[in-house]
């Protein structure tokens, strides 16, 4: 059934911006990176001569956080406005299909839309790094995957939790505030403690053992998950 649900769901996107929206924040910030290079080039190419691959990444790595909650944030909101602002909750939970797997299948969607963008920043990465002529050495593809996928995981939790009060108000004015105060906060990881979930995606990129954090981020998104989807599944909507 959630197969079914996620179809409809793929449909009901279309034309609605969501798309765009995934492809921008990735887009974003290579071109942002590449204005950066661009304008400092010879500098930053004889500062980082030892390792160009690795100071591009440096770069990069310090606006992932932000793009991911900022992005994960207004794609949960968009794909929860489909059905709010057309009021068809009632006839979509009406039809034979549990709330659960209505539930599941917009977080499918929307983890599937973020992980379209995490691909295009690291696509994007190696694409900006060979323009920028930093061919002559070794593509780090595992740590260029890592810029994309690593933060992705630690920042689950924030994610399912972003949905669950996507889908639970119609007013999207506390969700779409919380995350993005969340994107503003994530800013200043570096001085937060590590218990802090906030902290995970910098830590997932930057920590000497940067797999616990996109473990524990795995881990407690599925916990905020299973409260959020027993919660849609009894709540009255309009």
């Amino acid at each position: 059934m959630m197969w079914r649900a996620l179809s409809a769901d793929w449909l009901k996107i279309r034309g609605k911006g969501i798309w765009f929206l995934a492809f921008l924040g990735p887009v974003g910030l290579i071109a942002m990176q590449g204005l950066n290079f661009g304008l400092r080039y010879d500098y930053l190419r004889a500062q980082y001569q030892a390792d160009w691959w690795g100071g591009l990444i440096d770069n990069i790595i310090p606006f992932v956080p932000i793009a991911l909650y900022l992005g994960g944030t207004l794609i949960c909101s968009l794909i929860a406005n489909v059905e709010h602002q057309t009021s068809s909750w009632k006839q979509l939970l009406a039809l034979p299909i549990s709330r659960t797997a209505v539930f599941m299948a917009k977080l499918l969607l929307c983890l599937l839309l973020l992980a379209v963008s995490c691909l295009l920043l690291s696509a994007g990465t190696v694409l900006l790094g060979l323009l920028l002529g930093f061919g002559d050495q070794p593509i780090p593809y595992a740590d260029v995957l890592r810029i994309g996928f690593a933060a992705y995981a630690a920042a689950m939790p924030v994610i399912a939790l972003q949905l669950w009060l996507s889908l639970s108000y119609r007013n999207q004015t506390l969700p779409v505030s919380l995350g993005m105060t969340l994107s503003l906060v994530s800013m200043f990881a570096v001085y937060l403690t590590e218990w802090m979930p906030l902290s995970w995606p910098t830590l997932a990129l930057s920590a000497e053992r940067p797999w616990l954090f996109s473990g524990a981020g795995l881990l407690l998104g599925l916990l905020v998950l299973l409260p959020g989807a027993l919660h849609f599944a009894r709540k009255d909507v309009d």
